[in-house]
């Protein structure tokens, strides 16, 4: 009787003291600052907040964020992918460092990495050199938004498909190489189904992370107004003309754009489980 009661208050004891404390840190560090930044982009009113979010400098920052992030998201979820596939399956040299450098990103400070990828990208810069050779420009460009969003996004990808990757049974893999079943017939029935969720999860993020990035890009965007500013950039500027209510309704868009996509990826990852359960 002893051992049930003791089993049924679970591993950890004080559960009701850590649960309080756990959503009073959460309110105050995650939930509280949302709620300021929605009351005060809330003061302005519906036709100013209108006003604001659809200008057409905020909306030009909006195309290019989109852009630039759908495009880093989908470079990031292929090579992520990949990536984390080598990191799990095959053992050479050099693959413990290989593994470290994948949280690089998370370590570096964001405006370090900036100016380090813009010092390389430039058109004299080591590799800006070269492709500038080619007709290729990647700083100061769209482009080169989208590779600093690629860069401080990808460990998302590699660090959430990788432990699923590592816990994956090889007994179905097995199974259907017995079967005859070609590798490409097994990675899209087998292992893609296993790994959906955690793939959808960590683009998600990645996506989401790339929304809100701000110091890995502004040194290689050229942050010019129409072409390379992103709306992160805008509302800094919008708080140095200490205009805070339209800093705090430009700001509200891409917090909006981030639970959007988030939501979605529950929904999508929801989907996915019951499909693998149902197969």
């Amino acid at each position: 009787m002893a051992t049930a009661l003791r089993s049924s208050r679970g591993v950890l004891p004080g559960f009701g003291l850590t649960l309080g404390i756990t959503l009073f840190y959460t309110a105050i560090i995650v939930a509280l600052p949302i709620l300021a930044l929605v009351m005060k982009a809330a003061s302005l009113g519906p036709a100013e907040f209108w006003a604001v979010v659809s200008s057409r400098r905020a909306v030009a920052t909006y195309q290019v964020t989109l852009t630039a992030a759908g495009g880093a998201t989908l470079f990031n979820a292929l090579f992520g992918l990949l990536l984390a596939w080598v990191l799990v399956r095959y053992r050479f040299p050099g693959r413990r460092l290989l593994d470290a450098l994948v949280d690089l990103p998370f370590a570096l400070p964001t405006a370090v990495a900036g100016i380090a990828l813009a010092n390389l990208l430039a058109p004299t810069g080591w590799l800006g050199a070269p492709l500038a050779d080619l007709g290729l420009k990647v700083a100061y460009t769209p482009l080169g938004i989208a590779v600093a969003m690629a860069f401080t996004s990808i460990p998302f990808v590699v660090r959430t498909v990788q432990p699923v990757l590592e816990d994956l049974s090889r007994e179905a893999e097995e199974a259907a190489h017995s079967l005859g079943a070609r590798d490409r017939a097994i990675f899209g029935r087998v292992i893609l189904p296993a790994i959906l969720p955690a793939f959808l999860a960590g683009a998600a993020l990645a996506f989401a992370r790339s929304l809100g990035e701000f110091g890995g890009v502004i040194f290689i965007a050229g942050n010019r107004p129409f072409q390379t500013e992103i709306t992160s950039l805008l509302t800094y500027i919008r708080l140095e003309e200490y205009d805070y209510p339209a800093a705090a309704a430009i700001a509200t868009v891409i917090l909006a754009g981030a639970f959007v996509m988030l939501l979605m990826i529950n929904v999508l990852q929801f989907w996915a489980s019951r499909h693998n359960g149902r197969g």
